[in-house]
């Protein structure tokens, strides 16, 4: 609606204002003709999902929002470009893992010394690893995060987002525009590293095993929750949930 009260139009934008009923699709279509609120509209929709993503991935809130704000800019300028060819939550998965993935690989290449006490750039900088979690599973959740961080970039992304995120192998792949066979080979060499590397956690009887022999965050058993199930039979995870 116009400031004046009228239900006038943003110039260029010919077609029905999209409303929350609206598809994906129909939302990234109504943003390209000109609507100011269809882009915002499905950024509410999936951004949940979306920072998840990121933080698993780089394991710094402070690095995951940059990521995410980059990608989520690139993809309002590139909405024009977008052929539809897969879902549209796809589209901003795969934006928002070659965000990550190439600021992990900047990183590599460029490796910096961490500051005293996680102090990132200068005196009283914020964000960056996280404090000191008051419970009793946070030892865990570091050295799984660590051991996450040490793997090859291909394989942490595919992990976190089988494993940890719950995604269906296809579509991982359409996410990481790979085979599936590709997707599965990463997923199982990134699985026995991590077995390597944690398998001492399963003397642990209150530690569970997430799937491939992958060491839990937490020590909660994780219970079933209802939504899009995985190829193995596991719940997809909400987003915002448990968040490594």
């Amino acid at each position: 609606m116009a400031p004046n009260g009228s239900t006038e139009r943003p110039v260029g934008h010919d077609g029905p204002p999209a409303t929350a009923a609206s598809s994906d699709l129909e939302l990234l279509r109504a943003h390209v003709a000109g609507d100011r609120d269809a882009f915002a509209e499905l950024l509410h929709r999936h951004r949940d999902r979306l920072w998840a993503v990121a933080v698993r991935t780089l394991g710094d809130r402070e690095e995951a929002a940059d990521a995410l704000q980059d990608a989520l800019l690139s993809a309002h300028r590139a909405a024009g470009r977008f052929r539809g060819d897969s879902a549209v939550t796809t589209w901003l998965h795969r934006i928002v893992v070659n965000a990550c993935l190439d600021r992990i690989r900047r990183r590599q290449a460029h490796p910096t010394v961490p500051l005293p006490d996680g102090v990132r750039d200068g005196a009283g900088a914020t964000g960056g690893t996280e404090p000191a979690a008051p419970m009793p599973d946070h030892d865990t959740a570091l050295v799984v995060r660590e051991a996450l961080a040490a793997l090859p970039v291909e394989q942490r992304a595919a992990l976190i987002l089988v494993d940890v995120q719950g995604y269906p192998i296809a579509e991982v792949a359409r996410i990481l525009e790979v085979a599936e066979g590709t997707v599965k080979s990463r997923c199982a060499r990134g699985r026995a590293r991590l077995a390597a590397t944690l398998g001492y956690l399963r003397t642990a009887p209150e530690q569970p095993l997430l799937d491939g022999g992958m060491p839990a965050v937490t020590g909660r058993n994780h219970q079933p929750r209802g939504g899009v199930r995985s190829v193995s039979g596991r719940p997809r995870r909400e987003a915002n949930q448990e968040e490594l």
